[in-house]
Formats: C-alpha cells, sequence, structure tokens
C-alpha cells in the first residue's frame, strides 16, 4: 500500500487520556475491519499502559445467514488478544428502514451493557462522517444533523466515544495491513440498496476522484456545523432558563415550561428552545410536522390542544405546556380496596399513597373520576368536584389519575390538594406521590 505510515497508538491514546478514568472500556465489535483495528490498537495499548478494564460487545442481528459464523470469528480475535467479549442477540423491528431498525436495536443492546462510568467505543472514521453529512443533506437536515456524528455523547448510564473520527479509512486499512490483522466482510455492506452503501460505493468515489481531499473538507464542515450547533444550544438554554417557572404542581414530576415565555421568541427560537427540551424525551420532528407546535400554541384559551410526538405527547393546560409519556397516557379506572391504611397504598401504575395523621373510621377503597362527584366541603356544603378541580386549575391530564378517597360512596378527600385532602378538623392528610420520570413516566 502507498498510505504512509501515521503513529495511530499515540493519536489513539491521546484522544482517550480524559477518559482513562472511567471504570470500564467496551469496544463495540462488528469483526469488521474498522472496530478489528480499534480492538487491536487498545489490546496493544493496554499492555504498556494503565488504561481501564477492556471487554468487547458484538451484536449479532440475525438478518443474514452469514452473520451466525461471526461470532465464533470474534471470540477467537478476542481470545488471541485476551480481551472478553459478550454476545448479544437482538430482534430487529421491520419497518420503513432495516438500517434505522438495526442501528436501534443495536444501540439499545449498547446502552444495556454500558453501566453508571463506563465508556463505549465505536470504531466510526472520517469517511463515514463524510458519508453521514452526504446522506442527511440529500435527507434535508438542518444544522443538528449536518453536525454529522458527534465525538461523545452520553449513552444511557455512560458514555459513547468515537475516537477515529479524525482517523481515515486507508489509515485504518494501513494499519490492518501491517498487523496482518484478520477480519469479517459483511456482505450486506455492498448491497446498494441501502442508502449508506450506495453513497460509499457510487457517488464518493467520484467525487473523490474529482476533490481527493473532499473526505476531509466535509468532516472539516461538520466540525464548523458542530460548532453552530453548540451555539444553538447555548441559545436554547437561556431561552429554557426563562420558561422553567415555578407551577403548582411541579410536585407531579411532569415536565413542564411557560407557554408564555416561548410564545415571546421568534418562530425560529421556539423551534430551537422546544427542539433542546424535547430532545431528552423523544426523537424530533421532522420540518413538515412543526405545524403540531403551532396548533397547540395558537389554539383558543379555553382549548386542551395536544402535538402528538414519537415517545409520547405535549398538551398545553393552565397557561404551560407539559410533556406526557408512558402512565400518564393511560386511564387509570380500577378501585383499589386499601386494607390497611396504617401502610403505603401502591397503585397499579400511578404511584404511592400514603396518610399523614389519624386514619379515618371505616373500610376505604381508592378511586377515580369519572364524572358528576360531589364532596363536602368544610362551611361550603355540597360540592361539585368538577367545580372544586376547576378553582384550584388543575391540569386536565392530571384529573383523571387523582386519587380519590371514598367511604362506601362517601367522597373524603382527593389527594395532594388544598382543602381537599383531609379533614383538619379529624387531622388527617392523604399525600401522592405520582409515578417519577425514572420510574417509567418516559
Amino acid at each position: 500500500m502507498s498510505q504512509p505510515m501515521t503513529d495511530l497508538p499515540a493519536r489513539l491514546l491521546l484522544h482517550l487520556t480524559p477518559w482513562r478514568n472511567a471504570a470500564r472500556w467496551h469496544i463495540a465489535f462488528s469483526g469488521g475491519l474498522d472496530s478489528t483495528v480499534l480492538l487491536h490498537l487498545l489490546a496493544h495499548l493496554a499492555k504498556n499502559h494503565s488504561l481501564p478494564a477492556l471487554s468487547a460487545i458484538h451484536v449479532h442481528h440475525g438478518l443474514q445467514a452469514a452473520a451466525d459464523a461471526w461470532p465464533q470469528h470474534c471470540r477467537s480475535v478476542c481470545n488471541e488478544l485476551g480481551v472478553p467479549l459478550q454476545v448479544v442477540r437482538v430482534q430487529v423491528e421491520p419497518g420503513a428502514s432495516l438500517e434505522r431498525a438495526a442501528r436501534e436495536a443495536r444501540y439499545g443492546a449498547f446502552v444495556a451493557a454500558t453501566g453508571a462510568d463506563e465508556l463505549l467505543l465505536t470504531a466510526q472514521h472520517r469517511d463515514d462522517q463524510a458519508e453521514t453529512l452526504l446522506f442527511r443533506l440529500i435527507r434535508g437536515a438542518g444544522v443538528r444533523g449536518l453536525a454529522g456524528m458527534p465525538s461523545q455523547r452520553t449513552l444511557g448510564r455512560g458514555h459513547l466515544l468515537r475516537p477515529l473520527l479524525d482517523v481515515t479509512r486507508s489509515e485504518l486499512e494501513f494499519y490492518a495491513a501491517e498487523h496482518q490483522l484478520r477480519w469479517i466482510d459483511d456482505p450486506s455492506n455492498q448491497d446498494r440498496q441501502f442508502s449508506r452503501n450506495y453513497l460509499r460505493h457510487q457517488v464518493l468515489p467520484v467525487m473523490i476522484e474529482r476533490w481527493p481531499q473532499a473526505v476531509t473538507t466535509m468532516a472539516r464542515s461538520a466540525a464548523h456545523l458542530r460548532e453552530a450547533q453548540d451555539l444553538l444550544d447555548e441559545l436554547a438554554h437561556m431561552d429554557l432558563a426563562s420558561a422553567r417557572t415555578v407551577s403548582d404542581f411541579d410536585w407531579l414530576g411532569v415536565p413542564s415550561l411557560e407557554l408564555a415565555a416561548l410564545a415571546g421568541l421568534s418562530a425560529a427560537r421556539q423551534r430551537n428552545a422546544l427542539s433542546g427540551w424535547l430532545a431528552a424525551f423523544t426523537q424530533l420532528p421532522d420540518s413538515d410536522h412543526w405545524s403540531g407546535w403551532e396548533n397547540l400554541r395558537d389554539a383558543a384559551p379555553d382549548a386542551r390542544p395536544i402535538w402528538r410526538l414519537a415517545q409520547g405527547e405535549l398538551h398545553r393546560t393552565g397557561g404551560r405546556i407539559w410533556w406526557l409519556a408512558g402512565s400518564w397516557l393511560r386511564p387509570a379506572t380500577d378501585a383499589v380496596a386499601w386494607n390497611d391504611p396504617s401502610q403505603p397504598l401502591v397503585l397499579p401504575d400511578n404511584g404511592v399513597l400514603n396518610f399523614n395523621g389519624r386514619i379515618p373510621d371505616g373500610p376505604l377503597q381508592i378511586r377515580y373520576r369519572q364524572g358528576g362527584e360531589v364532596m363536602a366541603v368544610a362551611d361550603r356544603g355540597h360540592r361539585d368536584l368538577k367545580r372544586l378541580l376547576n378553582e384550584r386549575h388543575v391540569p386536565g391530564f392530571v384529573r383523571g389519575r387523582l386519587p380519590l378517597l371514598y367511604r362506601g360512596e362517601q367522597l373524603l378527600g382527593v389527594a395532594n390538594l388544598r382543602d381537599l385532602s383531609g379533614c383538619a378538623r379529624d387531622g388527617w392528610h392523604l399525600h401522592w406521590a405520582p409515578l417519577s420520570e425514572d420510574q417509567g413516566l418516559s
């Protein structure tokens, strides 16, 4: 090969310096050229440098018969290098894009394998970055997408690092030939019905023939766009700080923002701020679906608009927008007997109830609102529950999940609401802890 010798080990070690205190390094090991070079580099660096414990993870997608032999190949390579290997079989969900479904299954396995303060290393390189930028440009991506693959990001409880993004494919090929490495050639990488393969085999070679530095300059453009996205993220952080005001219902643990603070921004800044906020909860909508935000924002004051997104819904009520997912989108309808009120009551899919103070007499039961409920209120007589909830500006999405305490057919209390959650004269109070986000809200 004509490729000049490059000091890949030294460059890699320098890139990994900030991560040498991690609890463990996992290498995503497909068995292909790129990940084989990365594994070999790390295994040999570990012989001469103090590095975290290494392990490899091979994900078997089960999409082609040839792949059945790959786990054994990967075990053989890892045994030679003294690196433990974990083989994970995943189920790829059918869908419009097999590439995307396989990627989601693969990264799901990576998240499960990467613990707190652990690092997953993947072998994407500069040519992959150029392909990513070109692919996303054709799909009409914005700044965030055109910034390409980040060199690092959070992954579950740990982090993902791409330490070879400044290395070209030809450098990896040179290293593999020099060290006589053996690797798997995935037949699917030649299938040009897949968009990435078509770009790799049909488009990029023609571009490089005309502009030999195309891969380098495209990677440089991705870096410029990454910097631009960092500035947009800073702007979103400032705008969101103004919208994260205190709500009377912060105790719900449901993410929310003040609508007026967002509505006062330009349309572009609204989308930028919301993108930064929603990215933690859901796959972001494409350009054609941002009309859902405009409809929610501009609906009549007494309306209860909903914007449905991939992993949940955005609701507007009480001058705020609320992110709802998981159990908040399912009705709570089943009554639950509270046989031992001295102990906390775990509500199915709806958190935990506790009594504070003296427990009311009689058999007690928790129900949920059906409509038409009436409650006796001190100094006010009997009042419709709907009116009482309106007076306290209870968000609509909460009303069907608020635990109602009954004794027989008598409504005694509504959890957590002032003047309704207990009886000052009898000295008791009903406290509800809804499911928090880390308990499965989103």
